[in-house]
């Protein structure tokens, strides 16, 4: 789904910041910038200037009101427009630099956000690029309970009753931290990082049946909750059938049930942990995050022991040899 940030978004969540002023074309601040995943020539979110390849946020610095004012009045009027007709979602110059008059009319005259800031042009060209990047970046929303286990992000997902909650309580008491209950949003900040967060609504809150809501910050203290996390596991609960398994595959039992759940446009390791009564949960899955750290480092219990199972099965061979 492609995020979309109008002018007046940008401006309120960045005015403070920047310290920007609007100085013409505030009916301009409906203006939408959208992203736009498949077109390869999409312009660039922010930079200096270009009316050639023209930025979506458009930065004037010294040099460029300099280049402006050399032009002549004509010149200066058509450039102007140029820059204008490509609509950026806003101008902004650097250093409350003063504004050329051609420029504070013709963003008035077509209703283009042009603002000012204190900041120079190099700290305005690198917020925005940050600030537009990380709003504009995929996001979806999960079903399942965010925690940081071991230092590291791990969603716990299965069906509704599975003991999710549960699950998140007894891990917090053993000393990791929630990040998100119920509806954790993740955005992909870069193409191999998935940053998972907690809607405002529900931040610090966990819900159980029968204790109601939970404010897991009041309860056990600020270290208990944890504002993101990127995404590296997927925990899922899941319930097995009543009948046994009677056929149940021997590698699972010797590497344990991995998959891979895709989250946008990664593939994020998610191993499945069969819920029964008796199996204490929070164990498995702190056992679990730790074979996954394990993993990461290429130790691999399973394949050592298939080496070892291997190696001793040749070694038999051997010494059964006439």
């Amino acid at each position: 789904m492609n995020q979309s940030l109008t002018a007046l978004d940008l401006f309120e969540q960045q005015h403070e910041r920047l310290h920007l002023r609007w100085l013409a074309g505030q009916q301009g601040q409906s203006r939408v910038l959208e992203s736009v995943e498949t077109n390869a020539r999409r312009p660039s979110l922010a930079g200096y200037l270009n009316i050639i390849y023209p930025n979506k946020v458009q930065i004037l610095g010294t040099e460029e009101l300099h280049w402006l004012d050399g032009l002549d009045s004509r010149l200066r009027w058509e450039t102007i427009e140029r820059v204008i007709q490509y609509r950026p979602l806003a101008l902004v110059i650097s250093k409350n630099q003063p504004c050329p008059e051609d420029l504070r009319r013709a963003a008035e005259e077509t209703q283009t956000p042009l603002w000012t800031s204190p900041k120079r042009g190099h700290e305005l060209l690198n917020h925005l690029q940050y600030h537009l990047a990380r709003a504009l970046a995929p996001r979806v929303t999960l079903h399942g309970v965010f925690m940081e286990v071991y230092s590291i992000g791990v969603l716990i997902t299965g069906e509704s009753g599975s003991g999710k909650s549960e699950l998140a309580l007894e891990l917090i008491t053993r000393g990791h931290r929630l990040v998100a209950d119920d509806a954790p949003e993740f955005t992909q900040i870069a193409p191999d990082v998935l940053d998972g967060t907690c809607p405002d609504l529900l931040q610090d809150l966990l819900e159980l049946r029968g204790l109601g809501v939970l404010n897991i910050r009041q309860m056990f203290g600020d270290t208990a909750v944890k504002r993101n996390k990127y995404l590296r596991l997927i925990v899922h609960l899941s319930r097995p059938n009543a009948e046994p398994q009677l056929h149940e595959d021997g590698m699972v039992r010797l590497t344990g049930d991995l998959g891979l759940r895709r989250v946008l446009d990664l593939d994020v390791p998610m191993i499945t942990l069969p819920v029964m009564p008796g199996r204490n949960l929070a164990v498995l899955t702190e056992a679990a995050t730790r074979t996954h750290i394990l993993r990461a480092k290429g130790i691999d219990p399973a394949a050592a022991f298939l080496a070892r199972h291997s190696h001793f099965l040749e070694s038999g061979e051997e010494s059964t040899a006439p």
